[in-house]
């Protein structure tokens, strides 16, 4: 059978024995911030592990995609130097949620190996947990004992990382020696002998602490390495002799006209099988969406990607050669997994580019590396500051180094280079401009709850107080988290009141930071209220970053993911990661996209779940190396657009962040762009600087005229919009005069005349029926203006005009207009109050 039929017929059986055949996860485990990679066939199924989610069946199977190049289940060492290890490998795996058992999970296993595919019976060998009798006397119907192991928890013990779901495992192994001979070098590291399947018992939860905690229902979850039964079934003595490997290492060979031998020790063909090993974890990951970078998951990309470069140099490429691989790979596994053919010209473009970007530097860094080892005693160690002098300068990942000093018989001070990396990484934190205190042990012992999603300002009480620093029990103010900047505001006692620049996180208290000494004392209670336009500034910036990233995830791909951001008052940028440029009709689809959900109006939903169920909500993003608590805030614009865990501010209506424009866009590091923007005040701000710009450029204001007038009408609809949101809480809180409804409302200064009428016709329709409404801005701090509006029902009764003329007198002016709207102005503001607290009587008078 050839590699294809071999899965298929593996999804066949199982399809036989009533499981529902699933696809693949992906590699990059969105919805599961623990995981670096998918690394086993189980991950996609942790929350049924654990109790906290189901499915439509109880019995499935699948071939899944896995990564193992960190953490636990780390492989990336072996591979090339053996015939069996890979950093990308499929797992043919079949799950039992609560169904069958130990007894059933043997029985297939039996049955697929022996009867279906007809393995030899004296060439398999069974391991068990050794405290595990039961799968022992069940592998005692199929094995004599001589083939039946009990082994230790290193072997036979399996766990999917540090916490979770684990359990006694029995693992099936292959005896490949002439004379059946291979009893002892079970779990032994030998190629003769090798694992081919395992069948995982899960009935415990492992927790930080490593408890075991028995699961509430018992499991069986099984992985057998597509790569290795493929070489057992095709009889080869190695996986990279099975058509799986073939056209690749053909390509290889004819490319760097070096004839690929299945011998372990010939430089060339090791080279071979690590670049073909390596590409297909390059192009499996990038199909699902990463990117090489400088950390995380995009860090060992980039590590990936600079040794299959190295070992590409061994065999005598000196121009990229990874990514013409790609092609090959697409025609082989397409079928299978369609992701890596239709991401197939990204994944070749992301490829190349880090290539290119490599190879300038490979060469001179070799030299280097050859100096260095010329000036030490063979067999000696490379000092850590060598080491790190590599990686800075030329790229050179510290694995990287140690691979090249392990071919020329060196060592690397491993510990030297870590302590080196850890002093760069703290001179960086110190040369960022800091405006936070030094939090101390005592202050990290009180708690603050924060109200600030939905409180302003509130009364508190003093847990602590120091010089200019205090903490209370509550708090509106927000602390500068996941980019956002923290509120500022004030703190007032006894009828003092004191500026507080920011907040600094302290364990669980909030560290409130004066402007000066505070004369306060514990125990005190203080009112605290925060900077509302500042906060408001802030969220609408925040929130249109959640509209941006989903928008440069629809234009430019998914493999976009955050990197950084920034949410200030005035602006926003946002750090992402792309492999190119982003072109000007990118940004201006991009910058469409924003506008258009701006537009909608669409309301805000905050979700408050425990982590495993937010989740598991559509579409919705995490981030990788970000720690959770048990309960997370999703952050949801349209359940089919934008999802993301967070715990910051934003506006209730997505219409309140008004205009959003790209103001650049560039390259911060390789692998990593940058996005600066502005929403709300900021585009407004924009539109004055552009406007005083085109003053002084004369010549350029016919072409640009029309821009100007565009952003004019786009501004002035985005803020009657936002004022207008707050017509229908206005009018709920309405005076009656009778059964009149009466609104009377100052509304931002400097409204022009023509968005007034605007807004006037909003009050109107927010009115209904049986009500009058006016509206009244200030205009260049000289004058009052008013609209007037009546309902349909009224107007026999009373008219707009008269409405305004009547409160006009207050403030020395007069009006007109149509019967149900009309206009007034007036000049003498200092009488403002006295219109304010006449209002409702002159109309009641009118309406008797």
């Amino acid at each position: 059978m050839n590699s294809r039929e071999i899965r298929q017929s593996f999804l066949d059986f199982f399809k036989e024995k009533n499981h529902t055949i699933v696809p693949s996860a992906p590699v990059i485990p969105h919805g599961d911030p623990t995981l670096l990679f998918t690394n086993a066939g189980m991950n996609q199924f942790k929350d049924v592990f654990l109790g906290t989610g189901s499915r439509p069946y109880t019995r499935c199977a699948d071939t899944q995609k896995c990564i193992r190049v960190s953490g636990k289940h780390n492989d990336l060492e072996e591979v090339g130097y053996d015939t069996y290890h890979h950093t990308f490998f499929e797992m043919l795996g079949n799950w039992s949620f609560g169904d069958y058992y130990k007894k059933e999970a043997i029985a297939w296993s039996w049955e697929l190996l022996t009867t279906v595919w007809k393995l030899p019976k004296d060439r398999l060998h069974a391991t068990v947990f050794r405290t595990d009798d039961e799968a022992y006397e069940i592998w005692k119907q199929y094995l004599p004992e001589t083939q039946i192991h009990r082994c230790d928890e290193k072997d036979n013990f399996w766990e999917m990382g540090e916490t979770g779901p684990c359990g006694p495992c029995s693992e099936i192994h292959y005896d490949r020696t002439p004379d059946k001979s291979g009893a002892s070098l079970v779990n032994a590291g030998s190629p003769d002998v090798i694992e081919i399947w395992n069948n995982v018992f899960i009935e415990f939860n492992r927790t930080a602490d490593g408890t075991l905690e028995e699961l509430a229902a018992k499991h069986v979850d099984t992985g057998m390495g597509f790569e290795r039964i493929t070489a057992v079934l095709q009889q080869k003595d190695s996986n990279y002799d099975t058509d799986i490997f073939e056209p690749m290492l053909s390509f290889l060979s004819k490319q760097s006209g070096k004839t690929y031998q299945t011998t372990l020790e010939d430089p060339s063909s090791i080279a071979m099988r690590v670049i073909a090993d390596h590409i297909r974890t390059l192009a499996f990951s990038i199909a699902d969406g990463a990117i090489p970078g400088n950390d995380g998951r995009g860090y060992v990309l980039r590590r990936i990607i600079r040794r299959a470069s190295k070992y590409a140099r061994n065999l005598g490429f000196t121009k990229p050669i990874l990514f013409s691989l790609v092609p090959i790979l697409t025609n082989q596994m397409g079928d299978i997994f369609p992701e890596i053919r239709e991401q197939e010209s990204l994944i070749q473009k992301i490829i190349l580019r880090e290539e290119e970007s490599f190879l300038q530097t490979l060469e001179r860094g070799l030299e280097r590396f050859s100096e260095v080892i010329s000036t030490l005693p063979q067999h000696s160690t490379i000092s850590g500051a060598s080491a790190f002098l590599l990686y800075d300068t030329f790229g050179f990942p510290l694995d990287l180094t140690t691979l090249l000093a392990k071919e020329k018989g060196f060592t690397v001070d491993e510990i030297g280079f870590e302590s080196l990396m850890k002093e760069q990484k703290e001179r960086s934190r110190a040369a960022r401009v800091s405006t936070t205190i030094e939090a101390t042990k005592e202050q990290s012992e009180y708690t603050t709850t924060f109200d600030g999603y939905n409180q302003t300002e509130i009364e508190a009480t003093v847990l602590y107080v120091k010089d200019n620093t205090f903490i209370t029990n509550h708090t509106p103010f927000y602390v500068e988290m996941g980019g956002q900047l923290g509120d500022s505001g004030l703190v007032s006692v006894n009828g003092n009141s004191f500026k507080i620049d920011s907040t600094q996180k302290s364990g669980n208290a909030i560290i409130h930071i004066a402007s000066q000494e505070l004369d306060i004392v514990q125990g005190e209670t203080v009112l605290l209220s925060i900077d509302e336009q500042r906060r408001n500034h802030i969220q609408r910036n925040h929130s249109a970053t959640h509209l941006l990233h989903e928008s440069l995830r629809r234009i430019l791909g998914t493999h976009v993911q955050q990197s950084g951001s920034l949410v200030h008052p005035d602006y926003l940028r946002f750090d992402f990661s792309h492999y190119q440029k982003v072109s000007p009709e990118e940004l201006q689809d991009i910058e469409e996209m924003v506008n258009a959900k701006v537009m909608e109006s669409i309301q805000q939903v905050t979700l408050e779940l425990p982590i495993e169920e937010a989740s598991k909500v559509s579409g919705v993003k995490m981030f990788f190396g970000d720690k959770y608590s048990d309960t997370v805030r999703v952050v949801i614009f349209d359940e089919n657009f934008s999802a993301e865990f967070c715990g910051g501010t934003h506006v209730k209506n997505s219409s309140e962040i008004g205009l959003f424009k790209i103001v650049s866009e560039a390259s911060i590091a390789s692998g990593v762009r940058r996005i600066e923007a502005v929403s709300g005040i900021g585009s407004q701000k924009l539109f004055k600087q552009i406007s005083s710009t085109l003053s002084e450029k004369a010549v350029e204001i016919s072409r640009l005229h029309d821009v100007i007038k565009t952003y004019e009408k786009e501004i002035s609809s985005f803020h009657v919009q936002m004022i207008a949101n707050s017509f229908g809480e206005l009018v709920q809180n309405a005076t009656h005069i009778g059964s009149t409804k009466f609104v009377l409302q100052q509304i931002p200064d400097d409204i022009s005349m023509e968005q007034l009428q605007q807004l006037g016709d909003k009050l109107r329709n927010a009115l209904g029926s049986n009500g009058i409404g006016v509206l009244l801005t200030i205009q260049e701090k000289s004058k009052a203006m008013m609209v007037g509006v009546v309902t349909d029902n009224l107007l026999p009764t009373i008219k707009a005009g008269t409405v305004v003329n009547a409160l006009a007198e207050f403030i020395a002016g007069k009006g007109g207009g149509k019967p149900h709207l009309a206009t007034a102005g007036g000049k003498d503001l200092a009488n403002l109050p006295i219109l304010f607290t006449n209002a409702q009587q002159k109309i009641k008078d009118l309406l008797a």
